[in-house]
């Protein structure tokens, strides 16, 4: 049975769902996976540990639909490597970063490292709970995060990976 509380804890998480499928899928198909997630949450909803925070639980949710459609029969994926990287426009020091260049930069990652960036930097999920909500141990996500950023800063200001600028790190928290 379903309580007032359950359905306003997932309409409070659904513009964390939202940006998450947008990074993920794209804008064309975030609102499938969005409304794919609540759909199975809502019939699920038994699974829930009733007094536990429900956000994480909705990222697995969304994470597990997004994972089985990749492995979907007919979907082509394209891998792009490392010498398809074209250069970064130039910048001046501190300058910001577009929110296109941004994305662009984000989708060319693999995805568990864009997935763990998008919950850490995005939606500031704890290293734990990126763990829990992926299925994957707290050292994981911490060397995914460290190379997905390092390859950001190769894709978007042209530095090599694993060196360090004179700025700041990327995505340390973007809101």
């Amino acid at each position: 049975m379903t309580t007032p509380e359950d359905s306003g804890q997932l309409q409070a998480c659904l513009p964390g769902l939202r940006r998450y499928a947008r990074a993920l899928v794209g804008a064309l198909h975030a609102d499938d996976l969005v409304q794919d997630t609540v759909e199975r949450a809502w019939r699920r909803l038994d699974q829930w540990q009733r007094g536990s925070d429900m956000r994480p639980w909705l990222f697995s949710i969304m994470h597990n639909l997004h994972v089985d459609q990749l492995r979907r029969p007919g979907l082509a994926l394209q891998e792009l490597d490392d010498d398809s990287v074209l250069p970064a426009p130039e910048r001046a020091p501190g300058q910001a970063i577009a929110i296109g260049e941004m994305d662009a930069a984000l989708a060319r990652l693999p995805l568990g490292q864009r997935e763990v960036i998008l919950l850490v930097a995005l939606e500031q999920m704890p290293y734990e709970q990126v763990a829990s909500t992926l299925d994957i141990p707290v050292g994981t996500v911490m060397s995914r995060l460290s190379r997905g950023r390092d390859k950001l800063r190769t894709l978007l200001d042209g530095r090599p990976a694993g060196s360090q600028g004179s700025g700041p790190p990327i995505l340390k928290v973007v809101k």
